[in-house]
């Protein structure tokens, strides 16, 4: 395609807040957004003081040194000597305006305004500190994506406290294996929730979690299903409004250093226990703001909305809009009860701007034939954000097809061991049908090869060649960091490498492929699966589909299995319908050497299918942690299949 999707006009391009950015640093005409990028890998220091200063972090001492060790991957420090609040920082705006918005499945929502928001938090944090929780100490908790977990979170991190967060969907083993690692001193849930028209009761979970959390000094429950449940069987259990102080003091901030670990967030943990992974407060602030100023460009009174539980990285980097003093917009419940057009219900009715969600969602309502555009009101929606796996090319076109014709659609990538982005959207920029549209201000992001060169037009690895603010300050329980160096320096030392397989494009964008670690290697030939998936998919009677590598015969073969339709089976005419489009679109190395219908896939607690999970099954290895799973009973699925013999 020679022609964007779309495009900014010059006005609307030129008021965004990186086009101000850029002309500041004096880089103005087409390339201006591509110039400040190199400036912002090459000069980081100058860069991320910049951001410091226009974002006007609050903080109650600057740093002496902005940079130290600046090219040592790990091993820089940054803004040494600063120290602030995050949560003073998400705070910073007062008065009657929407701070959370707030839906449910079932039709409930709330409002708290900026000076009710903030005074929850005093309440909340009131009561904590005389529990004795201050700096340093860990508060975890079992919640869905409603207002009570975003306080709970800022009443924590005013006092200088740790965050960790688990969706109550996850199961006990699954929680213990996180939260077991930390040793918080309270734990905030919930006595259950409600998904997909059902009620879901967790206490029973809710006491196992306690009952395993030896260091446990109180459990909060808020009664979110029944306003009368009986708590008495969860050891140490408080009601949450009960808890909080009736007539608290002006909220105070705690100040920290500027890597003071703020959020535990935890890998899949589908090849082992999970890894606790530490964030810093100031690397997590600024880092958030760029992405939501600069690469988003939401402005202060804006709603922005993300589709997410509190078990995803995206939970967190909602919250943060608060920073740029936008409206946060929760829901909580399935995306499709009590019909598939509840989310664009939501959307019109609080005129969103900013809409975000997976890739799956998108393609999901693809397939359902939604045409948003046509049945909702969507004049305020400025933006579209996709995430969670790659946005098949097929779905730009539907977006600008079905949503919005004048949209700015970003796709973005980066994962929970960055909290944040590494490659993501330019809204003065054009989309590419298929592309990410940059790499990420201040993130000096390549693709190397197999040797550790960087390449443009050819896949490879997702690497970041300098460190950035957002870098984990390490993992939990891993004193002289060689856990933290074997995860992501070990392959090519002294560059993050992420485990992706990606491309950078002529127009300076990106695709990702896929993992890397699930890469299909036939012959010595390496595919993404997302090439894969983005062929099956557009086929209507394939609801989607996952596929590994078998070993086989001294090589690999590509195993492809697929869940359809209900009531459609794979036949011969479709599996021929299914190798002549990868063929075609292709090449003749992707086209898979079996299909295989299946009625469910594993996927992990955020929805991503559990690739690894499938090939360790098929091969007969065990799955090591089975808990980190949503759905693990589909392993089953995957035993002993006589298929796979021949």
């Amino acid at each position: 395609m020679d022609r964007p999707l779309w495009q900014p006009d010059p006005e609307r391009a030129a008021a965004t807040q990186i086009m101000r950015l850029a002309r500041d640093r004096g880089f103005d005409g087409p390339d201006a957004v591509r110039r400040l990028w190199e400036w912002s890998v090459t000069d980081r220091a100058a860069f991320w003081a910049d951001l410091w200063d226009r974002f006007e972090v609050r903080a109650r001492r600057r740093a002496h040194t902005v940079l130290e060790n600046g090219d040592a991957m790990p091993g820089a420090r940054w803004f040494l000597g600063a120290e602030l609040n995050f949560a003073e920082n998400l705070l910073r705006r007062e008065g009657e305006e929407p701070a959370i918005l707030f839906h449910g499945e079932d039709g409930r929502s709330a409002e708290l305004s900026w000076s009710a928001l903030r005074h929850k938090v005093a309440a909340l944090a009131a009561a904590m500190k005389a529990e004795g929780i201050g700096v340093g100490d860990r508060v975890a908790a079992f919640m869905p994506n409603i207002p009570e977990t975003v306080i709970g979170m800022l009443a924590a991190s005013s006092l200088g406290a740790v965050w960790s967060s688990c969706s109550p969907e996850f199961g006990v083993s699954a929680v213990l294996d996180r939260f077991g690692q930390i040793e918080p001193v309270l734990l905030l849930a919930v006595d259950g929730y409600r998904y997909n028209g059902k009620a879901i009761d967790v206490r029973d979970k809710v006491a196992a979690i306690a009952e395993g959390l030896p260091g446990l000094r109180r459990t909060l429950v808020h009664r979110f299903l029944d306003p009368f449940a009986d708590l008495a069987g969860i050891p140490g259990a408080v009601p949450f409004e009960d808890f909080l102080v009736n007539d608290p003091p002006p909220l105070a901030f705690t100040p920290v250093p500027f890597d003071h670990p703020l959020y535990i967030l935890y890998s899949s943990g589908t090849t082992g226990k999970p890894k606790a992974i530490v964030h810093g407060a100031g690397g997590t602030l600024l880092q958030h703001m760029k992405e939501h100023r600069l690469h988003t460009d939401i402005r202060p009174g804006q709603k922005l909305f993300y589709f997410t539980t509190c078990g995803w990285m995206m939970w967190n980097w909602l919250v943060s809009a608060l920073a740029s003093e936008a409206t946060i917009v929760l829901y909580d419940g399935s995306p499709f009860h009590p019909s598939p057009a509840v989310l664009w219900d939501m959307a019109e009715r609080e005129r969103l701007e900013y809409f975000g969600t997976g890739a799956k969602y998108i393609d999901a309502i693809k397939k359902a034939g939604l045409k948003p555009r046509e049945t909702h009101d969507l004049s305020a929606l400025r933006a579209v954000l996709s995430t969670g796996s790659p946005l098949l090319p097929e779905s730009f076109d539907y977006v600008y097809a079905d949503i919005k014709r004048d949209l700015h659609l970003a796709s973005i990538s980066g994962g929970t061991d960055i909290v944040s982005c590494f490659v993501l959207g330019n809204p003065a920029g054009p989309v590419w049908r298929g592309e990410i549209q940059m790499r990420g201000l201040g993130m000096a992001v390549e693709v190397f090869d197999e040797e550790g060169r960087p390449v443009r037009g050819r896949k490879g690895e997702l690497v970041c060649t300098k460190p950035f603010p957002s870098m984990p300050v390490g993992f939990w329980n891993d004193p002289d960091g060689s856990r933290y160096r074997a995860a992501y320096f070990a392959r090519f030392p002294g560059v993050w490498c992420h485990g992706d397989w990606a491309e950078i494009t002529e127009h300076d964008g990106m695709v990702i492929y896929g993992r890397s670690d699930a890469t299909l290697n036939p012959g010595g030939v390496r595919i993404g699966t997302a090439e894969i998936y983005r062929q099956v998919e557009q086929i209507p009677e394939v609801l989607e589909a996952v596929c590994v590598g078998q070993e086989w015969e001294g090589d690999q073969r590509v195993v492809l299995f697929v869940r359809l339709r209900e009531g459609v089976q794979l036949d011969a005419e479709l599996e021929r319908t299914i190798r002549q489009r990868i063929r075609d679109n292709c090449s003749p190395r992707h086209v898979p050497a079996k299909i295989l219908q299946i009625a469910d896939i594993p996927r992990t607690m955020s929805g991503k299918i559990s690739e690894i999970a499938v090939r360790e099954v098929i091969h007969g290895r065990p799955v090591r942690n089975t808990e980190a799973l949503a759905n693990p009973e589909a392993l089953d699925l995957y035993r002993d299949l006589e298929e796979l013999r021949s």
